[in-house]
């Protein structure tokens, strides 16, 4: 059984990782759950990630919670696509 990798965006930016995992759990098991933090402000970038175990609950976790409203905001909720490889920028070299 292979799990689903879902992106979630538009969070609250009070819920944490484990708010969002009990909120996902209530369309199935949740493998891994995520949200997004900023390294500068330590505060949640407003999105993140959710392993669901199977196809069929990431397609219940799409359907129940995608354009649903949480604490006043509306989640976007779909398959998260692979990371792209950026690549990473050379900051010890002189600009001129």
């Amino acid at each position: 059984m292979a799990s689903k990798n879902l992106y979630v965006g538009n969070l609250p930016f009070e819920m944490n990782t484990a708010g969002l995992e009990a909120l996902f759990q209530q369309a199935g098991s949740v493998a891994s759950a995520s949200v997004i933090i900023d390294r500068m402000s330590g505060r949640s970038r407003g999105f993140g990630f959710v392993e669901m175990a199977s196809d069929a609950e990431a397609a219940k976790a799409i359907e129940m919670f995608n354009n649903k409203d949480v604490e006043g905001r509306n989640l976007v909720v779909n398959e998260a696509r692979p990371k792209e490889e950026r690549p990473r920028e050379n900051s010890f070299r002189p600009r001129r």
